[in-house]
């Protein structure tokens, strides 16, 4: 399964994933549960609230009894305060659990990425996976916090609402539910129809992340070949197709609310008027009418609720989807249940009848027999695209051959554990990469309990050091990203530098003095 896979209409697997998305909140159950334990006391002072203020109408207005009029009203307004504190803590509890949510699910995510095989970043846009971690995440943080909140809530509300509207008055509440049935349907129904839409959204933005992402990556190159209009128009493509997905999916929301808050309103209209009436011929008071209106507003906002929030869930389930398909990721290399730490001691290497291909590809490497003695320089020496990076490549089990066995030392490398095979063999590779950060904290990225002194003499060893002092904050100078303030041959030398440190028992050079003058590649090997 590559990165870019997006399943845009399996609706199971989506609901699937929005349940697994559920499970990270398993961890912070209290917290959510004395977010909904809030949310059931709001609730109720919302019941009672209505009756006090009918009460207060009949009994204090009615009978003009300013005493107790002030009375109720106080107390009323201490409901009001105590419910603006439970409201608080609602709110602040349902945040931080969503927010822990999206710090865990955003950590593995990390993790499994940065774990999944070479042969999955092969295939991966960095774009993509960057919008799966970043936004498929927000939204999941949203989902398992203020929507499903949200949901919830309406639902509690709906139910306890008509339960009380009933109970005060059945004619009337029966009158009053009737348009339920109609609203919750329509609800439902906008959101089966959006949920495709939702898909095609985020697998868009993964397109439209990509292709920043690309065009940053590249800038010195779209700046070299005049390309920069080029480049601009076809971000803007991709952004137009990003743009109308998102206003038809406005389109379809627009459509749905109109409608719903149309249905809503007659049904207030009708409340008024029959209610109004019975008022009139003496069968209501007056009060109980305010408290049944106020039930009625407090009936609909569930419904308009619902028709705002299910988009939301829509897009979450899309997202859940797509962080899942990751996280669910086989790495094809990986620890056998037999494999474990081995120490080389002598570091020789063999090839024995290996064979290789990159995916469905054709074999690049058929029946490679040799033998790397300890303590002796093999070079490799081919036409491009021969095999040579993918010989250095199998050596530290970035790959697993089709065909053959490896062995360090005699030791198959798949009987031996990954972490313990690459922590002794130093490897710089043809494209540099260097992190943000200084350049002593570069060097020593391999070996971070490196001293000053052992970083010091690896940048010797690979005839780095003199230009290293000759800046401006030596070894702490911050490099930029990816190392731009540097040249190709600085980083270079600042990456053999790193894999010398290592004091590794397998040192394998691919092309790493390519932008090294003479001199100096002499010096680094006289070093070597």
């Amino acid at each position: 399964m590559t990165a870019t896979t997006v399943a845009t209409s399996n609706h199971p697997k989506q609901n699937g994933a929005l349940i697994r998305a559920f499970g990270y909140l398993r961890p912070h159950w209290k917290m959510t549960a004395g977010a909904y334990g809030m949310m059931l006391l709001i609730d109720a002072i919302n019941m009672i609230s209505p009756l006090i203020i009918s009460w207060i109408i009949d009994h204090t207005i009615v009978t003009q009894d300013v005493k107790m009029l002030s009375l109720a009203v106080g107390g009323l307004l201490g409901l009001v305060v105590i419910k603006g504190v439970f409201t608080y803590f609602q709110g602040r509890w349902t945040e931080i659990a969503s927010q822990n949510v999206a710090y865990d699910l955003r950590s593995e995510l990390q993790r499994k990425i940065t774990l999944l095989s070479f042969s999955f970043h092969d295939q991966a846009e960095a774009g993509d996976l960057l919008s799966r971690t970043i936004q498929d995440v927000e939204r999941i943080r949203f989902l398992t916090g203020r929507a499903t909140f949200r949901v919830v809530e309406a639902a509690v509300l709906m139910l306890v609402t008509a339960a009380v509207m009933i109970a005060l008055n059945w004619r009337l509440g029966l009158l009053a539910i009737a348009s339920l049935p109609f609203l919750v349907y329509q609800s439902i129904r906008f959101g089966k129809r959006f949920r495709p839409l939702s898909s095609q959204i985020q697998k868009q933005l993964s397109v439209l992340t990509t292709r920043l992402e690309q065009n940053l990556r590249g800038v010195q190159v779209v700046k070299t070949f005049a390309q920069e209009d080029a480049e601009i128009s076809r971000f803007e493509a991709e952004n137009q197709k990003w743009f109308s997905l998102s206003a038809l999916a406005t389109r379809i929301q627009s459509q749905n609310m109109p409608l719903l808050n149309l249905v809503a309103n007659i049904g207030s209209v009708v409340i008024l008027w029959f209610g109004g009436s019975m008022v009139i011929r003496g069968q209501m008071t007056l009060g109980e009418m305010v408290a049944f209106t106020t039930y009625m507003g407090q009936l609909l906002v569930p419904v308009r609720q619902l028709g705002m929030v299910l988009p939301a869930i829509n897009m979450a389930g899309a997202s859940a989807e797509r962080i899942f398909q990751i996280l669910d990721a086989i790495p094809e290399v990986h620890d056998n249940p037999t494999s474990r730490d081995v120490t080389f001691t002598a570091g020789r290497v063999r090839f024995d009848q290996v064979s290789f291909g990159y995916g469905r590809k054709a074999e690049i490497l058929k029946g490679i027999t040799f033998e790397a003695e300890p303590d002796q320089v093999v070079a490799l020496l081919g036409l491009t695209g021969s095999g040579k990076s993918t010989i250095v490549n199998l050596i530290p089990r970035f790959y697993d051959p089709t065909a053959g066995c490896i062995c360090i030392d005699g030791v198959d490398l798949r009987e031996i554990k990954i972490n313990s095979l690459r922590s002794q063999i130093g490897m710089v590779l043809q494209e540099t990469t260097l992190f943000t950060g200084t350049v002593f904290d570069n060097i020593r990225f391999g070996k971070p309990s490196a001293t000053r002194e052992e970083v010091e003499s690896a940048a010797r060893a690979a005839q780095a050091h003199d230009f290293i002092q000759e800046m401006v904050h030596g070894y702490d100078t911050l490099v930029g990203e990816k190392g731009v303030t540097l040249s190709g041959g600085q980083k270079q030398r600042i990456a053999i530098a790193r894999a010398l440190l290592m004091d590794p028992r397998i040192l394998i050079l691919d092309d790493a003095t390519s932008s090294v003058d003479s001199e100096t590649e002499h010096l680094i090997q006289l070093a070597l």
